[in-house]
């Protein structure tokens, strides 16, 4: 077995580790000596009773276990590579509802669904509005700057035009959009003292928005309107969901679709405005490539799981069935083998085949579409808008087991 030159109790699922930085140098290391490698971890410290996972941490690897989920399944301990260690395994296993942490044939059906919601047509239709409200977003973050110039990018900005993306795709009112945020937000900040939120409160958030968006799905049910909840639920034995499967559809889309495409915008204001040349460049000649170089530099989802279903192997090392196998996407997209200089953000990357929206087969984003609109709408409005942004301090990182996520990114005009 490969030792590679780690720190003592290296584990890139630490959410003190990820609170202060993406491993990159370990991850490099890694897929340099030991692209598939054990990690050991205390047994129940992350809501699972095993001693530990593999990291895979190449691209290729990466994509050979997501596009072979006979071998591999997100339903047996779901996708979620680390749970508070306070959890019980009721507790995980209710999440299998979700459709991310399903396997054909049950995934197949409710993907083949919900995916009417995110076809091209479906998509642009909500461009105008979209539109719209990104030079809103910009125009108000530019009339409502702190005395001195600056603002919180995060707040004022990132978080405003993925909320308002879901709440349009399945027509929730303007009224409520804030409550959507907020427990979005409560359900994934658990590991983050700062937010004083405990398992508890995250779970209570995530029955709130589950009930909110049943209730929107027994109204359908009963008045069938001209929008996408009512193609999703309304005809139930002609193959649409069920109320329940779509309330824990709209759980997903808070999550997958709310926070990434927000943190993937911080990420990239970030990127910008600590790579000049790069902002220069997107305010002159606007690239349509930028929007996939900034989900590849960020990739919001550092790392999901998969169990082996047998006895397997990955990249030639031998897995056990069982055995819990985490998928290091941040890893993979800074891949050398596959990206030309992949320290640098590019905004003119082409090709560029990054796993920001998953490694391909069954789970593939499905509204990767939708995302990569949102990140091209906001940057053209800011750069409209707000094209002498700098950075005014540090960007403060959540702390959390599977996101890279930015709670704050201060920013001046000034």
């Amino acid at each position: 077995m490969p030792c590679p030159a780690l720190p003592d109790g290296f584990d890139a699922t630490d959410p003190d580790l990820l609170q202060s930085r993406v491993p990159h140098p370990e991850f490099a290391e890694l897929r340099q000596t030991a692209p598939v490698w054990w990690c050991p971890q205390p047994r129940g410290i992350t809501g699972f009773d095993d001693e530990g996972y593999w990291a895979v941490t190449r691209h290729a690897d990466v994509k050979y276990v997501s596009t072979h989920p006979e071998l591999f399944s997100s339903s047996t301990n779901t996708a979620v590579i680390r749970f508070n260690e306070h959890i019980n395994r009721d507790q995980i296993d209710v999440q299998k509802l979700i459709m991310l942490n399903m396997d054909p044939p049950e995934h197949t059906r409710v993907r083949q669904i919900v995916q009417r919601g995110f076809t091209p047509r479906a998509v642009r239709t909500l461009s105008d509005a979209l539109r719209v409200r990104a030079r809103a977003i910009a125009d108000e973050a530019r009339q409502s700057l702190d005395s001195d110039g600056s603002f919180d990018f995060v707040t004022r900005v990132a978080v405003e035009l993925p909320l308002q993306a879901i709440a349009e795709l399945i027509g929730v009112p303007q009224e409520d959009r804030a409550r959507i945020f907020d427990w979005s937000n409560k359900m994934i900040a658990y590991d983050d003292p700062e937010y004083a939120i405990t398992e508890e409160v995250g779970a209570e958030a995530a029955m709130e928005l589950i009930g909110y968006a049943m209730n929107m799905a027994a109204d359908r049910k009963q008045c069938p309107a001209k929008d996408i909840v009512s193609q999703l639920v309304a005809a139930e034995d002609q193959g649409n969901l069920s109320t329940d499967e779509f309330g824990f559809f709209v759980l997903l889309l808070a999550v997958a679709g709310n926070e990434t495409t927000r943190n993937a915008i911080s990420h990239g204001m970030h990127a910008f405005l600590t790579h000049p040349e790069q902002w220069e460049l997107y305010k002159r000649e606007r690239p349509t490539t930028t929007a996939e170089e900034i989900v590849r530099w960020a990739t919001p989802v550092t790392a999901f799981q998969r169990t082996a279903t047998q006895d397997t192997e990955i990249g030639g090392t031998p897995v056990k069935a069982g055995d819990r196998v985490g998928l290091f996407y941040s890893s993979a997209n800074n891949d050398a083998e596959v990206f030309d200089r992949p320290e640098r953000f590019d905004i003119t990357r082409d090709p560029n085949p990054h796993l920001g929206f998953g490694g391909g087969g069954p789970h593939f984003c499905l509204g990767k579409s939708l995302a990569i609109q949102e990140i091209d709408l906001i940057f053209n409005a800011l750069a409209d808008a707000l094209p002498d942004l700098r950075l005014a301090g540090d960007p403060r990182r959540l702390r959390a087991a599977w996101l890279n996520g930015i709670k704050e990114l201060p920013v001046t005009t000034g």
